[in-house]
């Protein structure tokens, strides 16, 4: 009997480990990709699949070792199935202008869904959702800080070594500094939250505002106009709850210093360029930018057009897009620069049916999480989540975010954290623990005489 005892103690402690491999793998291959230029090299992409490969065997071993298969549902599943099916569709049927980038975006699509499925396995109590919050705040902050130090001694150059191939507009380890903005748009909510709640100590708040605010000044500091808008969308939404909720004057006094760290930074650092910069996202304002995404949104519709139902095949825009472009250019166009409209082009009307059954969902699952985002670690994870998702879908309306595979998989599990059931609560101690056993040691002296009296 001790035998098989110590057996299930030493599997019940081998599947503890497994499962703490999987947590921070999971969130680890997600704090990879921004590190990795984005993850949109084939050499980052390789590790970002394969190791989201590897962790799901792990997850299968796991379950091994357990004895039974036990999977946590998420609503958010079934319109990512019918997503996924629609795509095998095109493969099978050859209804797509490019199979083999198709099938290339595919794979990738495929990691993000093993992503997210881990997730929402593994992530189940409160106390693992605090240790990585805390986690994140810290990787986002020393990201905001080294982007902060880049731009005041940028060489053109990502991590001041590597030359981009094609140029770009650096900020942080992106090439793109509006796929910069993108990260720190899903990021910012965490700190925030852990401000505004009890998920830390009051030191650690206090920190983690100051470093929101910090985080929230370089979106600015990186000239995306999409992150300036998707940011204060964010903020705006956030304030509207704090506003319903009447919270007291010592919340008040904190969003006031907030906002006068991220103007400060704005004054310290930005000059006389963060306000041009700013000055063009007023209405009626033309740029050279803006007049070629206003050409290639018409573009697009009329390829959406000419296949309304299924689309061009998932990953064939850049392909396809020539013989649609009304504009002379010497670039290449590889994305739509624009979300929605680029999955309208490549899946139809059936993937983008797909894509508003997903955001329904995820709105309706996780509005009934938030009402006590102060008091309960569920609502406040949700909320983070709900803003940062927020934020994404927002900015993609005039960038591609998600066709950038670290932005893309952060936006998918946090939008499955958000979508799943409330974190396990721990379980009440059923018997009453003695604060002082010198106190109880009459009491149970009377108890002994009593009892001796009578017999």
């Amino acid at each position: 009997m001790s035998t098989i005892h110590i057996t299930a103690m030493q599997r019940h402690e081998r599947s503890a480990d497994m499962e703490k491999v999987l947590l921070y793998g999971v969130f680890g291959l997600l704090l990879f990709g921004p590190l990795a230029f984005g993850a949109v090299e084939p050499w980052s992409i390789f590790v970002l699949e394969m190791g989201s490969v590897a962790l799901f065997l792990l997850w299968m071993a796991k379950q091994f070792i357990d004895g039974a298969i036990g999977v946590r549902w998420n609503p958010l599943f079934l319109p990512m199935g019918a997503f996924g099916t629609l795509i095998l569709i095109q493969l099978v049927f050859r209804m797509t202008a490019y199979p083999h980038d198709t099938v290339a975006l595919a794979l990738l699509y495929f990691a993000y869904a093993m992503l997210c499925f881990l997730a929402s396995q593994v992530l189940l109590r409160g106390a693992q959702a605090r240790n990585l919050a805390i986690i994140f705040s810290v990787y986002g902050s020393a990201l905001a800080c080294f982007a902060l130090i880049q731009g005041i001694s940028s060489n053109g150059k990502l991590y001041w070594i590597r030359q981009p191939r094609m140029g770009g507009w650096i900020y942080g380890p992106y090439v793109n500094h509006n796929h910069y903005a993108g990260l720190m748009e899903m990021l910012v909510p965490v700190l925030l939250m852990l401000s505004l709640t009890r998920m830390a100590a009051p030191n650690i708040r206090a920190v983690a505002g100051a470093s929101a605010a910090v985080m929230v000044g370089t979106i600015f500091l990186s000239g995306s106009r999409g992150g300036m808008l998707s940011i204060l969308t964010e903020l705006v939404l956030l304030a509207a709850l704090l506003v319903r909720q009447r919270r007291g004057t010592r919340t008040a006094i904190g969003i006031g210093i907030f906002l006068a760290v991220v103007v400060a930074l704005l004054v310290w650092t930005g000059g006389d360029e963060l306000g041009k910069r700013i000055a063009t996202i007023v209405p009626g304002h033309s740029d050279l930018s803006g007049d070629f995404r206003s050409s290639i949104n018409r573009d697009a519709i009329h390829m959406f057009l000419k296949k309304p139902i299924l689309g061009w095949g998932l990953g064939s825009f850049p392909i396809v897009y020539p013989q649609f472009r009304t504009f002379y250019t010497n670039f290449f166009v590889n994305q739509a620069h624009n979300d929605y409209l680029q999955l309208l082009v490549e899946t139809g009307a059936l993937g983008f049916g797909a894509m508003v059954w997903f955001v329904i969902t995820l709105y309706t699952r996780a509005l009934k999480k938030i009402g006590d985002w102060t008091a309960d670690i569920s609502g406040a994870v949700t909320l983070a989540c709900l803003l940062g998702v927020s934020g994404i879908l927002v900015h993609s309306a005039v960038d591609f975010n998600l066709q950038i595979p670290a932005n893309a998989a952060l936006f998918y599990v946090l939008c499955t954290i958000a979508a799943s059931e409330p974190f396990a609560k721990p379980a009440r101690k059923r018997h009453k623990v003695l604060k002082d056993p010198v106190e109880e040691l009459p009491a149970q002296q009377e108890f002994l005489q009593q009892s001796a009296t009578n017999f």
